[in-house]
């Protein structure tokens, strides 16, 4: 029997609103928050699954 690996890839997604004055201190302040888990996203936040070919 041959082995294969295959790679499942699932997308969360979630829009966040933010106060800012402009575009990137907003994608600053989100990135702050994500990085200091204080935005989690979890199975609420389910989008898809993808089931693919591995090159490894």
């Amino acid at each position: 029997m041959k082995t294969f690996k295959i790679e499942v890839k699932e997308t969360l997604s979630r829009i966040i609103e933010i106060e800012a004055s402009s575009e990137d201190e907003a994608f600053s302040k989100i990135q702050e928050l994500y990085n200091k888990e204080e935005i989690v996203l979890d199975s609420d936040d389910y989008i898809e699954t993808e089931f693919l070919k591995s090159e490894e």
